[in-house]
């Protein structure tokens, strides 16, 4: 399932939940304008100047050129050219507003309209005769090396350029075919490319032609809807490589508007149009619009833009048109880009949590706020705002519990700021479930609605083991979280069963009168979050999806939690094999019935008693036959990851939430959820280099030089080995290596022995080893048979 088809999906906006920053006046708020269309004479059409290859001069330039040559006629007959803004007329029609609501929790994913529902197909203009192939211009531009006459390839781009018309006679396959589907958008994009590519190495008053071509279409009166060769139009000037120069951006935000504030049937066509360009081309137009908004917010040459106060809409406009692109590659499998790459890490700072209660205070305003369109905030920076968040929920707590201690002259307890753990070792999962706040989380009460006293859990962690002195400075906080996870994840324990094809554990579907244990695990992957620990877990990602189904509890103590829509390829990440049995299943050429002679009935296997259901009413009875069998494959797959485990996800889910509940959570992707809580894959050993500290070594000790030699010159597996021997986790923080707090002590014992860890301080103790051989076979030997968790 694409993030676009889960409804409320924090990580893509649907195409419609577009957002602007309006600026009000009295009660009604002013809408920003386009400048005004007024005409030229027939002289404005002309191209300019031609000059040598250089930079484009600014938009100004032309606003002056065309502002000049309007003044000169009274002829309105001819194209529209931009003038200046203040400029006002009888005949300016107002654009659309950018949006009509800051925050839909329950959105419409543009992929679900139907064919029937999209616009009226509006009957497209006449087009002239295709003048020039891809062949022939590629002639042309062969010919300007040997001759250095420019003037057939200007000719080319001003007749081009200067209407949407030209643009479709020029790149359109078929200039008389009306290419009205998602399925083709009818561009020659080969072409479009070579002539984006030779672009930019053509001389400067070729550039210039081009933008004021763009700058006449741009202005031209909106009548109605937009025709399917308006919007082919659109989708090519947005691939013009002239708008990653800052000088063009006045014409780009005009464009972005205007894509911005087509209906909804259209975002549908050019979403699927999106998908359809090559991975390069689809990055450098991500790339652009991020560059877009980081250099609107912080300009290195503010006097090269208008005022912010003037051009509020910039920001919104490419907000709205990024999430076209976002909901086009969440429909891609596997996605033309990853999600990471929509990351804007400019927005690391801002202020976000100015932009996070932007967001939670005007739901139904006109006020724009990134939380609107969270693929473009960082892991790092959404984990930022879930931790303040939850903080000022702890602190608006501690403050109520305060006054009311003070009230009934009662003496505060210090300790109400921090949740205290004290355990026996020997008692771990009974002790740690005692000390949390009782909830009596049975059968029925997990279907209850959230008791705000819960709230008590959103705080600092501070773990004490009985008769052990000493305090938690952090190490022990690690330390119970490590055995903790490790004695729950046991086989034996029975709470998880442990997949080796897939390499991640999946709850067992065994029944029991208490599920408070599930609970447990959920509240323990709360508490890593918030108090910045990463976790040795293996769920598979589809795990994260429920965990976000829905991302806020709901009220309504009825409603079902932690189920979402499921396909054979999220079994596939649990159980491998099944999932390969269930796709042959649906491949098989002969008569399922008499084969395989199956029914809607499946069986599995409880303390060893044998136990059927039925995946539908009277399933028993049901043969699968050809005609019924994806039925039968979607409902066993439902059964397996959602039905079968419900009560115990349904413990873990609001064992998670208790801690985490909060509306961030809608910002959150499940691949991201699973990063706050695992920790990412992704390792850079030369950051961890960089971020190590020494105790009782140097940087620049024989032995430690020779540590680096040997890890940097690990493959992965090794690498990850000794991550997992030295943290108690093969994964990297949020932060990054530097989080870690990696240190590499000194071991003053015989340099026979072999390295030893202390995973709750990220420590390694290495002996003071005399050759390279010697360090490299010691390390592999000891990180390839550490045992659980690598404790000493």
């Amino acid at each position: 399932m694409s993030e676009a088809d889960r409804a409320p999906s924090p990580a893509a906006p649907p195409a419609v939940a577009a957002a602007a920053s309006e600026e009000k006046k009295g009660k009604e708020p002013e809408r920003e304008k386009l400048p005004p269309i007024v005409s030229a004479g027939a002289g404005a059409t002309t191209g300019l100047d031609r000059g040598d290859k250089g930079q484009i001069s600014t938009c100004s330039s032309f606003v002056s050129t065309v502002s000049q040559k309007k003044e000169a006629t009274e002829n309105r007959s001819s194209p529209a050219h931009l003038v200046s803004p203040n400029v006002r007329d009888s005949n300016v029609r107002d654009l659309p507003p950018v949006c009509l609501d800051v925050r839909q929790k329950q959105r419409i994913p543009i992929d679900t309209l139907s064919s029937e529902t999209k616009a009226p197909i509006l009957a497209e203009p006449v087009l002239p005769v295709q003048p020039k192939t891809m062949k022939d211009f590629q002639e042309d531009m062969e010919k300007v090396k040997s001759t250095g006459d420019w003037k057939t390839v200007h000719d080319f781009y001003l007749t081009t350029f200067d209407s949407f018309p030209g643009l479709n006679t020029i790149f359109k396959k078929d200039a008389t075919a009306s290419f009205n589907t998602i399925d083709d958008s009818g561009i020659n994009a080969k072409f479009v490319n070579a002539v984006y590519d030779a672009l930019l190495n053509t001389p400067q008053d070729i550039q210039k032609t081009v933008l004021k071509g763009i700058i006449n279409s741009l202005l031209r009166e909106w009548k109605g809807p937009r025709t399917k060769d308006d919007l082919r139009a659109y989708f090519i000037l947005l691939q013009n490589p002239q708008f990653n120069n800052t000088s063009t951006y006045v014409i780009c935000a005009h464009l972005l508007r205007q894509i911005a504030t087509l209906v909804e049937a259209d975002h549908h066509f050019l979403v699927h149009w999106f998908k359809k360009l090559s991975q390069k081309r689809f990055k450098q137009l991500v790339e652009r619009l991020l560059q877009f908004i980081s250099l609107r917010l912080f300009p290195a040459k503010p006097e090269e833009f208008p005022p912010i106060a003037k051009c509020s809409w910039w920001i919104p406009s490419a907000s709205k048109v990024l999430a076209l692109l976002n909901t086009a590659n969440n429909l891609v499998d596997p996605p033309l880009i990853p999600y990471t790459d929509f990351y804007n890490s400019t927005l690391d700072h801002i202020d976000l949590m100015e932009e996070y209660h932007t967001w939670q205070s005007f739901g139904n305003s006109h006020r724009f706020s990134f939380c609107q369109y969270p693929f473009v905030i960082s892991i790092a920076a959404k984990k930022i705002i879930i931790q303040r968040d939850s903080e000022q929920q702890m602190i608006s707590i501690a403050r109520q519990s305060l006054v009311d201690k003070v009230s009934r002259r009662q003496r505060p307890d210090m300790n109400m700021l921090f949740l205290n753990m004290k355990v026996r070792r020997t008692h771990l999962v009974s002790d740690s479930l005692d000390e949390l706040p009782n909830e009596n989380f049975g059968d029925i009460l997990i279907l209850r609605s959230i008791n705000p006293e819960r709230a008590d859990l959103k705080k600092k962690l501070k773990v004490t083991f009985v008769g052990e002195a000493g305090l938690d400075m952090g190490g022990l906080t690690k330390e119970w979280f490590l055995l903790l996870i490790r004695q729950i994840f046991h086989p034996d324990y029975g709470m998880f069963t442990y997949h080796k094809d897939s390499h991640c554990h999946w709850f067992s579907s065994f029944k029991c009168d208490n599920y408070s244990e599930f609970r447990l695990v959920g509240i323990l992957m709360g508490l890593a979050v918030y108090n910045s620990i990463t976790l040795d877990i293996r769920f598979p990602p589809c795990c994260y999806k429920k965990l976000l189904s829905p991302p806020i509890v709901p009220s309504d103590q009825n409603t079902p939690v932690g189920i979402c829509s499921v396909t054979i390829d999220d079994l596939c990440q649990i159980m491998p094999e099944l999932a390969h049995g269930l796709r042959e299943l649906l491949s098989y050429e002969g008569n399922v019935e008499e084969d395989f002679y199956s029914t809607f009935q499946v069986f599995q296997e409880e303390f060893g008693i044998i136990k059927s259901y039925n995946l539908k009413p009277g399933g028993d009875k049901i043969p699968v036959t050809n005609q019924n069998r994806k039925e039968y494959v979607q409902l066993y797959t439902d059964f397996l990851i959602n039905k079968s485990i419900y009560k115990q996800f349904a413990a873990f889910y609001y064992g998670f939430h208790s801690v985490c509940a909060s509306n961030a959570l809608m910002l959150l992707r499940p691949e991201e959820v699973e990063i706050l809580v695992c920790g990412s894959p992704e390792l850079d050993m030369h950051a961890l280099q960089r971020s190590t500290q020494y105790d009782g070594y140097a940087k620049t000790d024989l032995t430690i030089r020779y540590f680096w030699d040997v890890v940097l010159g690990f493959p992965l597996d090794l690498q990850k080995k000794l991550l997992h021997f030295t943290t108690g986790s093969d994964r990297v923080p949020v932060g990054g290596m530097a989080d870690l707090n990696f240190k590499i002590s000194k071991n003053e014992t015989s340099t026979n022995w072999l390295p030893v860890a202390h995973t709750c301080f990220n420590q390694l103790c290495l002996p003071p080893y005399k050759s390279k051989k010697d360090l490299k076979q010691k390390l592999i030997i000891g990180i390839s048979n550490s045992e659980g968790f690598g404790l000493e």
